[in-house]
């Protein structure tokens, strides 16, 4: 992390409570009311703790979708998703329900291998949204986690050679199905495997595996075996946190520095969480 933000991240203990719950990733935020409007300072405390954890969590917030939109709005410009279920009147807020991500995986995903789904958000666009901000709605008594993975963690697990053979190499993220099954045409674009941070320096493995990813410049075989690689490296539990959801929390992410798992084992549970997306600075909010 770089000085500055480091230094941010100092400063933001004076303003909000952080207890972290692993080194790297994942923190659990105390002091900060999301259903009333932030401060500055409690806004610039949050942004840094997002940039040290690439997560945090907030418990306890029961929040309304207005209170939920001009929380996140505090980050950047929100983003509507064109392939999702929105709220009637805040199109930003998005639904991820347990019964259209089956039947959408089904259709769309059809060949990710279970417990292979680890993705960050909107990487299909040339300049993806930068954060997230999820919160609870309906949830089943146990089960139903979320996993976030230290992408900078895994590129640095990787072995020297390893490293070597990534270096340059560029990787396409394919959700042409789900965009064009709702009427939104983009093109398929690449991004590096390996991309460094533009507020922390970090360098971070960054691939989608859920959008059909293959690394170009590479044979067939080298794209798979490497894929395989970056895989295994997201589901090391040394690079993970796990959160368990409960009623009213809220988990706001770096979508630039975390891959995410959600973990399906709450049978046929109506699950409901909403979702919003910020997009990057206005400069590349349109590309």
């Amino acid at each position: 992390m770089s000085k500055a933000a480091a230094q941010s991240l100092g400063d933001a203990d004076q303003v909000i409570g952080i207890r972290p719950l692993q080194p790297t990733i994942g923190a659990e935020i105390e002091g900060v009311d999301l259903s009333k409007p932030i401060s500055p300072e409690q806004r610039d405390a949050i942004r840094a703790a997002v940039l040290r954890y690439k997560v945090i969590f907030f418990r306890d917030q029961p929040l309304t979708n207005d209170q939920h939109a001009a929380f996140a709005a505090e980050f950047g410009p929100l983003y509507t998703h064109p392939s999702t279920t929105h709220d009637p009147k805040i199109s930003p807020i998005h639904k991820i329900a347990a019964a259209d991500a089956a039947k959408y995986e089904q259709r769309v995903h059809r060949d990710v291998k279970a417990g292979d789904g680890y993705h960050s958000d909107t990487s299909w666009r040339l300049v993806p949204t930068w954060g997230a901000v999820l919160r609870a709605v309906t949830l089943p008594d146990v089960g139903g986690d979320t996993i976030w993975v230290d992408a900078n963690l895994a590129y640095e697990g990787l072995s020297d050679e390893v490293k070597a053979r990534l270096e340059g190499l560029h990787v396409t993220h394919d959700f042409r199905d789900a965009l064009v099954g709702a009427g939104h045409d983009y093109p398929i674009v690449a991004h590096p495997v390996v991309r460094t941070h533009r507020e922390t320096g970090q360098k971070i493995l960054w691939v989608n595996l859920t959008q059909k990813p293959q690394i170009l410049g590479v044979e067939l075989s080298e794209s798979r075996a490497l894929l395989d690689e970056i895989l295994r490296q997201y589901k090391r539990p040394e690079f993970q946190v796990r959160f368990s959801w409960r009623p009213h929390s809220v988990a706001f992410w770096d979508n630039r520095a975390a891959v995410h798992y959600a973990v399906r084992n709450y049978g046929d549970f109506p699950r409901v969480l909403e979702r919003i997306l910020i997009a990057d600075e206005p400069l590349y909010t349109d590309l």
